[in-house]
Formats: structure tokens, sequence, C-alpha cells
């Protein structure tokens, strides 16, 4: 059956299994890392800012890194499993931190092997899809990665009620670790084919790895417009520290993770969906439009209630943007530099978490959280802007995406 004409491949279904499993141990220490550094280990709002920027920046150069690689060598699955390896070494060791810069040293080298894996996934579900299927796949894989993070914060939730501490909960992420590693060993990467159309559509030219002539200016354009936006974009942490100053307690605060990404799981899954259907451009301007109002409301908010419904609308932004940025990108490039391109999109929007935590921590520190999620709003209307305009501007043949 033609890749496009399956529901899920068999490559898209390990690939989601295997993120599955890795958020799963990744989610038992997330929602619990801002509590750990400020309340353990004594560390402040801008600190945080700087461990999950600077993580996110190096993870963001080596996405670049192993996309070029992967095209270059032909092969993307061994660079996919030895980055899901780092990580899930690395992981555990969270637990044995006793400084905020143990913690710093733990993340970096957790986002390496992120970093390492990424672009090459990517490129693996590209390829095993056709461009109709490829909002679809990308949802469903995105869905699969917050199912994980769904199940990660309840089992973290379980293992403190039964009375264990933070350190213990994170020495257990190991298992998860392994099942992941085990989904991606079973991933059959069949041989690539010579070269592609754009957006996979069938054979072409002799394949090249200089694909400076392939990567347009319309396609650098939409990365610029990205690259605005996550600027204003910075790591969720951020939100969990709002939900802890608005009173949750402590242990709500797996929960109220958990409950971000039920909603993420859902809307990736149907917006996914919608990405195959309706202008991905439009698609993405109403996810950053939900983004900009989540940040403006939960600024002025005032009542931990109010703190549960904008998580849960929080997740709307994910599913609509998630899948169909990815789609977006498959769409505009061919196969053979698959890997290239989805090494400079996740470069762009990654690196720019490092500015986007420090300026999110500096606000917050000078002026409070107000101001600091206000800033993320602006920039995200902005951003929206920007790209209807580059959507009513560029050439799209064969589609109205």
């Amino acid at each position: 059956m033609p890749p496009e004409r399956r529901i899920i491949s068999r490559t898209v279904l390990l690939l989601g299994i295997a993120s599955l499993f890795t958020d799963v141990g990744s989610e038992m220490v997330f929602p619990l890392l801002p509590i750990f550094l400020a309340e353990t280990l004594r560390a402040s709002p801008t600190y945080l800012g700087l461990i999950e920027g600077a993580a996110d920046a190096v993870a963001s150069l080596l996405k670049l890194v192993s996309g070029v690689i992967s095209d270059h060598v032909g092969r993307r699955k061994g660079l996919v499993l030895f980055g899901y390896g780092i990580a899930s070494v690395v992981r555990p060791f969270m637990a044995a931190a006793a400084a905020p810069w143990h913690v710093l040293t733990i993340r970096l080298t957790d986002r390496v092997g992120k970093g390492i894996r990424t672009s090459p996934r990517d490129a693996l579900i590209a390829g095993a899809v056709g461009d109709h299927g490829a909002g679809r796949a990308f949802g469903f894989h995105r869905a699969m990665d917050h199912a994980g993070a769904v199940l990660g914060p309840l089992v973290a939730t379980g293992l403190l009620a039964w009375g264990l501490g933070l350190r213990a909960v994170f020495w257990l992420t190991a298992a998860p670790g392994a099942l992941a590693m085990l989904a991606i060993a079973l991933v059959r990467e069949p041989p690539r084919p010579a070269a592609v159309a754009a957006g996979g559509a069938g054979p072409t030219e002799p394949a090249t790895t200089d694909s400076g002539e392939r990567l347009t200016g319309g396609f650098y354009g939409y990365l610029g417009i990205l690259a605005l936006f996550s600027l204003g974009n910075s790591s969720d942490a951020f939100l969990l520290l709002r939900a802890r100053e608005l009173g949750l307690a402590t242990a709500a605060i797996p929960l109220l993770w958990t409950g971000l990404h039920v909603s993420k799981m859902v809307c990736s899954f149907l917006g996914g969906a919608l990405a195959d259907r309706y202008p991905r451009a439009v698609l993405i301007v109403a996810g950053w439009s939900v983004y900009a109002l989540v940040y403006v409301l939960l600024g002025i908010a005032q009542a931990p209630w109010q703190v549960w419904a904008l998580f849960l609308l929080y997740g709307v932004y994910y599913g609509l943007t998630e899948p169909t940025e990815k789609a977006l990108v498959k769409e505009q490039v061919p196969a053979n530099v698959h890997g290239r391109a989805f090494g400079l999109y996740n470069f762009v929007v990654g690196f720019s978490a490092l500015p986007a935590g420090l300026l999110t921590g500096w606000l917050w520190d000078r002026f409070g959280a107000r101001p600091a999620l206000g800033a993320g709003a602006a920039l995200a209307a902005g951003a929206a802007a920007l790209l209807l305009g580059w959507n009513r501007g560029r050439a799209a043949p064969g589609r109205t995406g």
C-alpha cells in the first residue's frame, strides 16, 4: 500500500513508541525540576532560564549538524538510536545533583542526545509518508510524545505518594529509557531513493548534498518568522513557576502538567489531520494566537482554577502548530535534503530558546510575571502577522497551504 494511504506505517509507529517511553522518563523529571532547583538547590528563576535555554541551544546546534550528516551518509537510524541512548543513560543521574551547575551539566548532556536524534528522526517520518499524510504522521508522533508526557507525571505523582523522594524518582527514569531504545532498534530503515522531488513526489535527478539552490528564499523567510516567535517562546517551566506563585501545591504540579499533556495529545492528533486539509500557515497563525491569549491571561490570573483552565487551552496551541510546522517544512523541500531542512528548522526554533529563556527570566526577576508573559504574547502576535503576509506572498503550486 502506498505510504500516503496507510493510516500509520511501521516506522512512524515505532518512532512514536520510542518517543512515548522517552517522554515518560523525561516528564518524570521536568515538572519537578523547577521545584528541585528552587527549593532543594536554591537556584533563582534566572538560573532556571539559563539551564533550559542553554540546554535547548546546545540541542539546536546538534539538530542542524545531525540533519546534514544524515543527508550526507544516506542513513538516519544510527543517529536516532545513538541520540536516544545518550539521553536514556544520563537522565537518571539528575538524582545525584548537589548544586545547580550539576543540573545544568546533566540537562546539557540530555539535550545533546535530543539534538543528535531529532532531525534524522523527523526525516525518517517525512520519508515514510507522502505529502498528503505528513500532517497526520507528525500529529501521531507528537500525540505519542505527549502521551508519554501524560504518563510520566502520573508515575512521578504515584511514586511521590508512595513515599519516595525526588531523587529516587529521578533514578527510576532508567526503565522507560531502556524501552525507548528497544523500539528504535526494531525500526527497519528502507533504502533511500536516489533523489525525490519536493514533498516526496518521486524521482527527479541524482542525489546531491549541495542543496543551496533547493532551499529557497521562501523557506528561509519561514524560518525567520519562526525565530521571531521562538524568541518569546521560553521554557514552559516558567508557566509551572507561575502556577506555583498562584497557589498550586507541589503535589498538584505534576497533575497540572499531566492535564496539559492530555490536551496536547488530543489536539496534536486532531491538528495533524487538519494540517492535511487546510492551509498550514493559517493553522499555525491560529495556534500562535492561542499562545498569545494564554500568556496574557496567565499573567493576570489570580486563582488556581484559572491556571487549570489556561493550561488546558494551552494544549490547543501545541496541537495546531507542532505537526503543522513540520508538515510545512516537508512541503517546501525535496526528500534528499529533508535532514538539512529539518536540521535548520529545529536549529532555529531551539537556538532561540537561550535568548528567550534569559529574556523571560530577566523580565520576571526585574518586573514580575505579568510583563514577562506579556512580552512573549507580543512577540507571538507580531510573528503571526508576518506569517500571514508570508503566506499571501509566496508561490504555492499544487496546494493552498
